[in-house]
């Protein structure tokens, strides 16, 4: 594993940055959110939103300082619908990734997020699916959206640790966005994002500025499986991101 080098300011400065970044972003999300809503309604220019929210992405980015860097791109299947799979980090992992990997990426997202109202507007707006795994029938119901959403030609990201893991080690993975993959039967991306931990601690509301390393493999091919291949398909994906994982961080060798 490579070491993150990256210039640490002091609490006090990243604190006033961080503060900057939300308050910025969070007007930016309310005006553009609503002005790409009734845009998108009016019209049906639902890409004005991915606009929009690109911008935002780099808008807050530029504040805290959040750079990123990609190793992989040829991997990236330009012409297909695919399952985007990564380790989860941090709060940042998210965005940075939504912007890096694809010009319109939907997001299999915490239901949690519904209680923003208008960015839990723009986000069903644009395609994007809330899942609820403390329910198991919703759950169901969200996964059966994503594979028709995927079947429809849409990319999509997801976590399949469902939360940050606080250490380097990858947490177990959910089982719904590979149910999702294989009913779609589209191909699985295996992602490595690393730094976003350093960027933004697990508890901390402060950002600091570091660049994020993101590693690409090869597309992992579903069609035909059945649900039965299930488990074996996780572990050959969980395998491909931990070995991107032991690359370490672009740049660091």
């Amino acid at each position: 594993m490579g070491v993150f080098v990256y210039y640490r300011p002091p609490v006090l400065v990243a604190a006033v940055r961080s503060v900057a970044t939300y308050v910025a972003v969070s007007l930016y999300v309310f005006v553009t959110g609503l002005i790409g809503m009734l845009l998108a309604t009016l019209f049906g220019w639902t890409d004005l939103l991915y606009v929009f929210g690109h911008g935002g992405v780099r808008l807050g980015a530029a504040l805290c300082g959040i750079k990123y860097r990609v190793a992989g791109t040829g991997n990236l299947p330009r012409d297909r619908a695919a399952v985007y799979c990564c380790n989860h980090q941090s709060n940042v992992d998210p965005p940075i990734l939504y912007t890096a990997l694809h010009p319109r990426m939907h997001i299999l997202y915490k239901h949690e997020i519904d209680r923003i109202p208008v960015l839990a507007r723009a986000f069903r707006m644009g395609g994007f699916i809330p899942i609820d795994r403390s329910k198991k029938e919703s759950a169901m119901r969200s996964i059966e959206a994503g594979a028709r959403s995927l079947q429809a030609g849409h990319s999509f990201l997801i976590f399949p640790e469902g939360t940050r893991s606080k250490t380097d080690e990858m947490l177990p993975f959910k089982k719904g966005g590979f149910i999702m993959a294989i009913k779609a039967g589209a191909p699985i991306v295996p992602v490595a994002i690393q730094g976003g931990r350093a960027a933004m601690q697990r508890g901390s509301k402060i950002i600091r500025p570091v660049t994020v390393s993101i590693r690409v493999g090869k597309p992992i091919e579903t069609a035909g499986l059945s649900l039965d291949d299930r488990d074996a398909l996780i572990v050959r994906v969980r395998k491909a991101i931990a070995g991107l994982l032991a690359e370490g961080p672009i740049g660091s060798g």
